[in-house]
């Protein structure tokens, strides 16, 4: 029964999963500028189709947008829009099969929890001019108070040129160079360990086709407690920790006020 739901998800070169283990965990573990790993063509192509499929414009239904200084992009609340296959998809990223996969790769010292409120994860999308800055995660679940450890991504995005961007770059921990980029095509997958130090992002404004988006999965994977080199010391609980690079040139600061300041009061002041 086990091996009809893999080969249901995932595509005949992978699903021997202590073999992928076996094959790549060391790889996970040195891998720079934070463990990760990269896999093409990984989850059978037929299920994505239908995730795709059924992937809403996220610019409706009361959806999240982010948009401030550091962000241009929607994602999904909860679970309410997941329409039949992508439910199912997400319960298989969530079952025991799939979590013992990603311990053993990732040699994590704990069991995985997953979220099943998808606190920040679920579906992604960023239209043409929109990103999302070089940054490290939250590091803890503020209803479960769980630590986050695991982000998982796929990309669910076909003929997708270099040309549009969208690439997910990796970051050294001084901010001071790209490690990798991942052009954001259809069926990648990216498994990195999330701590206070794991920059990562999409900085450059989206350049795709108007009538084109980036579309992706997020998925993030829990532990009771963590390793304290993890942890930045002073604060072990944070949110979202934006960078900047250290060749950037200094934030305009009229640009930083216009754009945390109501309307309202930009016409007082201009009076």
């Amino acid at each position: 029964m086990m091996n009809e739901i893999l080969k249901t998800y995932i595509s005949p070169d992978y699903n021997d999963l202590e073999k992928i283990i076996n094959k790549f965990s060391k790889n996970y573990l040195s891998a720079s500028p934070f463990p990760h790993i990269v896999f093409k063509d990984f989850f059978n192509p037929d299920i994505l189709n239908e995730v795709l499929n059924e992937f809403p414009d996220l610019s409706n239904n009361g959806n999240l947008y982010n948009k401030h200084i550091n962000s241009d992009k929607y994602a999904s609340r909860g679970t309410n829009i997941f329409n039949s296959q992508i439910s199912n998809f997400f319960s298989f990223l969530n079952s025991e099969v799939f979590l013992k996969f990603l311990k053993k790769l990732s040699s994590m010292e704990r069991s995985l929890i997953p979220d099943p409120y998808f606190l920040g994860g679920g579906l992604h999308e960023i239209k043409r001019d929109g990103f999302l800055n070089i940054h490290a995660d939250f590091n803890k679940h503020k209803d479960l108070g769980l630590d986050r450890r695991l982000n998982l991504l796929i990309y669910l995005n076909k003929n997708w040129k270099e040309e549009y961007g969208g690439h997910f770059e990796m970051w050294d921990e001084k901010m001071e160079k790209c490690r990798k980029k991942i052009l954001p095509e259809f069926n990648t997958f990216v498994l990195f360990s999330s701590t206070s130090y794991s920059y990562h992002g999409h900085p450059s404004p989206l350049n795709c086709p108007l009538d084109r988006s980036r579309k992706s999965l997020a998925l993030y994977y829990y532990t009771n407690g963590r390793p304290k080199e993890e942890i930045i010391h002073g604060i072990e609980n944070h949110s979202t920790l934006y960078q900047h690079k250290k060749n950037d040139k200094k934030l305009n600061v009229k640009k930083v006020l216009k754009e945390i300041t109501p309307p309202v009061l930009i016409k007082l002041f201009r009076r």
